[in-house]
């Protein structure tokens, strides 16, 4: 049975998730990913351990200091266009899903405490490639994702969360699947390094115009996949849409997409700066309450957020270099 179906506790409190999986699986385990899918490793005991090293250095982290977690199922790519590519037919592509969500409801019941309360996220990934465009309407989209909204809906899940979202479309479609299925939602949006979708949209546009279109369904958007460079200029002081913000899910490189893409190597970046980022951005989005990483991201970068950004942390935010390039 979903605990936080109907009171999403990170609404209310700092919470932290995960940081880079696949790039963390591919450049640090040496593990293959075909097409960056990650969630056929629960297919086998080794792939089931994988995950259990993974996710638990980041339950460990929000143990020690005392917050709560948001744990994602690893199935950005488990939809129905990607499944024949990984050899899942439809029945097979369900069960995985469905598996995945047991996966960290296993997790949850070894780490969740009183003062860490975890929540169970089934996560829906773009149905293209999430640095290019597609070309859905909200309505395409809507068909396409209700068949992971309708699994995460009959689950323990909590919630459903639309990653690496590139346009509002799809976005839309997503929260709407979500809200079909009365399950609460948050959208992800990511941005090129001028701080828009790749079709040009500003996030504020996105974010409003997703809201207008869902009757406000998502119960908050994040960024993720850009590094925090990319797009703290797209985010002005005392704008109110700023309040939807919620959560931030940064890369570690300042690279483009196009150049992440051609990487052969794992750029992580500046891990101190990494969290001075995440200290200025609360500062400008005050409703940020989730705190992880993307691509490039492992447990030292989370644990630079948590000394910027969790009670008791003392990170000079100022000056020009805090979000040099």
């Amino acid at each position: 049975m979903a605990k936080y179906r109907q009171n999403l506790p990170q609404l209310a409190s700092d919470f932290l998730t995960d940081g880079g999986l696949e790039t963390t699986l591919v450049f640090q385990r040496g593990l293959d990913l075909p097409h960056f899918a990650a969630f056929p490793l629960l297919d086998t005991a080794e792939g089931r351990r994988e995950f259990e090293r993974y996710y638990e250095t980041y339950l460990a982290i929000a143990a020690r200091r005392g917050v709560g977690f948001v744990i994602d199922t690893p199935t950005w790519r488990a939809s129905t266009d990607w499944a024949p590519r990984l050899g899942y037919d439809l029945a097979g592509l369900r069960r995985v899903n469905q598996q995945s969500v047991d996966f960290i409801a296993s997790l949850r019941t070894r780490w969740e405490a009183p003062n860490r309360l975890c929540v169970l996220n089934g996560v829906i990934g773009p149905r293209g490639d999430g640095y290019r465009g597609g070309d859905m309407d909200a309505a395409e989209a809507e068909y396409y994702h209700t068949f992971q909204a309708e699994i995460f809906a009959a689950s323990d899940a909590d919630m459903i969360s639309a990653i690496t979202m590139n346009t509002t479309g799809e976005a839309i479609g997503i929260a709407r699947a979500a809200k079909a299925v009365a399950m609460p939602c948050v959208v992800s949006f990511t941005v090129e390094t001028d701080g828009r979708l790749v079709g040009g949209a500003s996030l504020r546009e996105a974010v409003e115009t997703t809201d207008e279109k869902t009757g406000g369904w998502p119960a908050y958007y994040m960024v993720n996949c850009a590094h925090p460079s990319h797009f703290v200029g797209a985010l002005e002081r005392g704008e109110a849409w700023l309040n939807r913000i919620g959560g931030i899910r940064a890369n570690a490189s300042t690279k483009s997409h196009a150049e992440l893409d051609q990487a052969t190597e794992l750029d992580i970046g500046d891990v101190i700066d990494f969290g001075r980022h995440y200290a200025a951005l609360k500062k400008i989005c005050p409703a940020v309450r989730v705190l992880g990483g993307c691509c490039g991201t492992d447990h030292t970068h989370i644990e630079s957020v948590c000394n910027s950004c969790l009670p008791g942390a003392n990170v000079d935010v100022g000056g020009p270099r805090t979000f040099a390039a």
